[in-house]
């Protein structure tokens, strides 16, 4: 019975220790935003606490070797695991200042050391209590490896393929955590230790007690605005409300903000991306490659135009249906993962808007000479392209970085700024085609009749068109498939972002 047990132990340990570093990006993510560095630190920590467990776990074993400390090697890790969803937010608040790569190696240590530290001592004390004959420790090592690497494989692909989209994040981190402890707790009991037995039992059913009484699961609250919240397979989604008010944010961040009795937008770059039908004279096919709540959609398709939009995670697609007033008539919606859809379709379009970026990052095969080809290709005789992105100021490395990549493939190159003054955080529209970039129509300039002018889409156009500037490409590096360092140039936007958006939330009341 030992035998098996070791065995269960091995399994539900390997299996833990890939739930966390799957189940830590959505727990870091809505906080700091998904990144390279967000996954980099988690498989830091990661390798770092098991790299530590193994050479602890092993000269504790060859020490003391009993199944008892064993389960309570796993007692405690439980307990750390299930304790993680309440702990989370001070700590996440306390490493805020600290910048954002310092800011989740300090809080992915803090929560996930510990426990992955815990787990990682279990193989070696497992090798050593299932060694009878020191000539068959090579064949116990690899077996209870091959037992604790297949749970982890298992793990992975139940976590991130079925559980996270079903369970969430809050409940399905606790119940690691208890799966865990009641391994402990078996082992106790297997063990016949009285006094253990009944102490695990006793801590096992207080946790489980405390956990149905203050579990920190968040659900759909319409009196305190929180209209929606699951957990898709590219990220956590929210739908807010606030008065009139509606925001769509994706782990974290704002990716629409409506006017729940127009379902106008009020993010100031929707008014921006408006520009590219002032270089035609009638309407035609836009194809939106980002759907957010569908705020773009709507406005191209009152005008007329004929709308494709592609957008890679059926959530977002599902929120825009239910919660932002959009309709299957404004245009075509289509689940796909953008890049591949340029790969797949025929279509030819007058415009395409690209605005798939993130304040919590830039999904780097979307800003590559390569994707922007495949871009150009897909776009009709006089075609134009509008990129929004966010910067900090008018002149980031990021907005000269992009024009010099689109500059490979399109002749002429033109920014478009929104905030003021020159160097605030904000967003900005870069426009690049083969054809001049002159309107063929006027923009629209009627501040005199309207008071309210300054704060509307029509404002924001005439502002960012006579605003416009070719960016200073001289320095800036080429985004390829092969190099691509987008990540590190938007982490001090990424950052920025987040420290814009907490605050936002706090002066309306929102947290």
């Amino acid at each position: 019975m030992n035998k098996l047990f070791l065995y269960l132990v091995v399994f539900v340990g390997g299996a833990a220790v890939l739930a966390l570093e799957i189940l830590g990006t959505r727990i870091l993510g809505p906080f700091y935003g998904v990144s390279i560095f967000l996954w980099s630190a988690l498989i830091t920590v990661t390798l770092a606490a098991l790299s530590v467990g193994y050479m602890f776990g092993g000269r504790m074993a060859d020490k003391s070797p009993a199944y008892s400390r064993l389960c309570t090697l796993m007692l405690i890790a439980g307990i750390w695991i299930v304790l993680i969803p309440w702990i989370k937010n001070p700590f996440l608040t306390l490493t805020e200042p600290l910048g954002l790569r310092f800011a989740l190696l300090t809080a992915a240590t803090i929560l996930f050391f510990p426990p992955l530290m815990l787990l990682g001592m279990i193989s070696p004390y497992a090798i050593k209590l299932k060694t009878a004959d020191l000539g068959q420790v090579g064949r116990t090592a690899g077996n209870l490896y091959a037992i604790s690497t297949l749970a982890s494989v298992l793990s992975a692909l139940l976590i991130g393929f079925i559980l996270i989209p079903n369970i969430g994040v809050t409940l399905l981190t606790i119940l690691v955590g208890l799966m865990v402890m009641l391994t402990a707790v078996l082992g106790f009991l297997l063990n016949k230790k009285s006094a253990a037995s009944v102490s695990a039992i006793i801590i096992f059913v207080i946790t489980s007690i405390f956990i149905g009484w203050k579990a920190p699961v968040e659900y759909p609250d319409p009196s305190t605005g929180l209209l929606a919240i699951e957990q898709s397979p590219y990220g956590e989604i929210r739908v807010l409300n606030r008065e009139n008010e509606r925001y769509l944010l994706i782990d974290g961040g704002i990716h629409t903000m409506a006017d729940t009795a127009t379902w106008n937008s009020y993010t100031h770059y929707c008014g921006v991306m408006d520009l590219p039908k002032y270089f035609f004279v009638q309407p035609g096919k836009m194809l939106l490659l980002g759907l957010g709540g569908g705020s773009l959609i709507k406005q191209y398709h009152q005008d007329g135009w004929k709308v494709d939009a592609v957008e890679i995670d059926p959530v977002v697609v599902s929120m825009a249906y239910r919660y932002f007033g959009l309709d299957k008539s404004e245009g075509n919606v289509i689940e796909m993962d953008a890049r591949q859809y340029l790969l797949t379709t025929d279509n030819k379009y007058d415009v395409i808007l690209l605005d798939a970026f993130g304040s919590s990052s830039i999904p780097f095969h979307l800003v590559t000479e390569e994707v922007f080809g495949l871009i150009k290709n897909h776009l009709a005789d006089n075609g134009i392209v509008a990129v929004n992105v966010e910067s900090i100021g008018w002149h980031d490395k990021i907005v000269s970085t992009l024009a010099v990549t689109l500059k490979q493939r399109f002749m002429n190159i033109v920014a478009l700024p929104i905030e003021e003054p020159p160097n605030q955080f904000g967003n900005i529209v870069i426009l690049a085609s083969d054809r001049k970039l002159e309107p063929w129509r006027e923009l629209e300039r009627n501040e005199d009749f309207n008071p309210d002018w300054r704060y509307g889409p029509g404002y924001q156009k005439v502002h960012a068109w006579d605003n416009r500037f070719v960016p200073d490409m001289k320095n800036a590096k080429i985004l390829t498939d092969d190099l691509n360092p987008i990540d590190v140039y938007s982490e001090a936007i990424n950052l920025a972002s987040r420290k814009s958006l907490h605050s936002y939330f706090e002066q309306i009341g929102m947290k």
